[in-house]
């Protein structure tokens, strides 16, 4: 080699040498493998994973949310789905996700709930290991068909806002219909968050001798809520000293009921009764029925008309007219809206705020049912149970106690009842339902 050759060779080294020094980016070809990590990079096996739920919980609805039920049951759905939004659809502290599907057990062919789709309803929730809450039904027939299908599923618990036959949970010798036969695993899977027939029929019937009435005619649809609420109404009428002037089923497919109250009107020696009561449901024809009567006796003043909450819905009102409804009176578990604890006026300024006016007496107990499947969903957690666990849910529910709840305080007795018995009157007044009177 040349000296001149070196001493070129020797200059561009110690330059190299300086820029390095300098801190200046090397070339590519002197960077370090692209196996090695940056010196000051921790490897990606040591960063913690995200922070999020560990699961999903599943809770569905299956009520009528097609025919005329649907002004009450979609206030219902609503109300379900604000107590979800206010915890934030999760549970746990955040360990669950929670997935709410509001499912119709009713179909357009029938105009009302469909025994076939609420069997359907329950057979799909029994086969969906996800899902922890069963949350209806809305008709006491439906529930008849779901608790034994729903028993056999874990038992997967089942919680109404609105059934209230009381052959659902209470085994008496006097309940014709009663219950055990609805449990074949032997252990209790349904409750509900609103009084009995057995409270609201006997309530009813003193309600109706209160407004002076001697003799009253008796009405029901033949399924198994009207009926149940009449024939508990005709009992504690005739305990009471009502005279009792017939009971009978209609046909809820009739045209007209015309020829009925034709001759309801001279069955008190030939003349009308003091009073009509019924036990249906809006669906079942309920506004014809009501226009009939005014048709053929008069205005609700002459002859006194009584429901049960199956009829304390606008729809029964605005299905026979508001002039020809004016004065019938119809009965609700509970206290008026006004009335609620101040959790309960809570949901009522919450629900306005995000749905309008409320009128429609259920959305407080759809409310409450939800309340009751987070609280029995909360409660295994706290007890280091697993919440996916369908036994656990329900053994939660069934222990509920002293609840400081929308409705009030109250407790679940071990037949899935609610201890709350008041029941408030109302009567249609200028369109609408007014309280007029909360009895035990």
């Amino acid at each position: 080699m040349t000296k001149r050759l070196f001493a070129l060779l020797s200059v561009l080294v110690v330059a190299s040498l300086a820029l390095a020094a300098c801190g200046t980016t090397p070339p590519a070809a002197t960077e370090a493998p692209a196996t090695e990590a940056p010196a000051t990079q921790a490897p990606a096996a040591t960063e913690p994973p995200a922070a999020g739920p560990v699961g999903t919980l599943k809770i569905v609805s299956s009520l009528p949310m097609t025919g005329s039920s649907l002004t009450q049951t979609q206030t219902i759905v609503n109300a379900m789905q604000l107590r979800l939004e206010q915890a934030n659809y999760t549970a746990c502290g955040g360990k669950y996700t929670l997935e709410y599907e509001a499912w119709d057990d009713a179909s357009a062919a029938l105009g009302k709930w469909d025994p076939a789709v609420e069997t359907e309803n329950a057979n799909k929730a029994a086969a969906d290991p996800a899902i922890v809450a069963y949350l209806g039904t809305f008709n006491s027939g439906a529930a008849k068909l779901s608790i034994p299908i729903l028993n056999q599923a874990g038992p997967l618990t089942m919680i109404s806002p609105a059934n209230t036959n009381p052959g659902l949970t209470k085994a008496d010798k006097d309940l014709p219909g009663v219950t055990d036969s609805y449990y074949p695993t032997g252990v209790r899977n349904y409750s509900r968050v609103v009084a009995a027939d057995d409270i609201q029929g006997k309530v009813a019937a003193n309600f109706v001798k209160s407004l002076g009435a001697t003799t009253v005619y008796i009405l029901d649809d033949n399924e198994l809520y009207g009926k149940g609420v009449a024939d508990v109404f005709e009992a504690t009428a005739k305990e009471i000293g009502l005279t009792v002037l017939g009971h009978e089923s209609i046909d809820p497919k009739a045209a007209d009921y015309k020829a009925l109250m034709t001759k309801i009107s001279t069955s008190n020696n030939g003349a009308a009764p003091d009073a009509i009561y019924v036990g249906m449901v809006v669906d079942n024809n309920a506004s014809q029925l009501l226009k009939d009567k005014v048709a053929i006796m008069g205005d609700n003043e002459k002859v006194k008309y009584v429901g049960p909450d199956g009829i304390q819905t606008q729809a029964f009102i605005d299905g026979a007219g508001a002039d020809v409804a004016e004065g019938a009176y119809a009965s609700v578990a509970g206290v008026p809206l006004d009335k609620l604890p101040p959790s309960g006026l809570q949901f009522v300024k919450d629900y306005e705020a995000k749905y309008g006016k409320l009128t429609e007496p259920y959305a407080v107990y759809g409310y409450e049912t939800m309340n009751v499947a987070l609280k029995a969903i909360e409660d295994v957690c706290a007890a280091g149970g697993d919440p996916a666990d369908r036994a656990a849910v329900n053994t939660a529910v069934f222990a509920i106690k002293n609840f400081d709840g929308a409705l009030g305080t109250w407790s679940f007795d071990a037949n899935g009842d609610t201890s709350l018995t008041d029941m408030t009157f109302y009567q249609v007044q200028g369109g609408g339902y007014v309280s007029v009177g909360t009895f035990k």
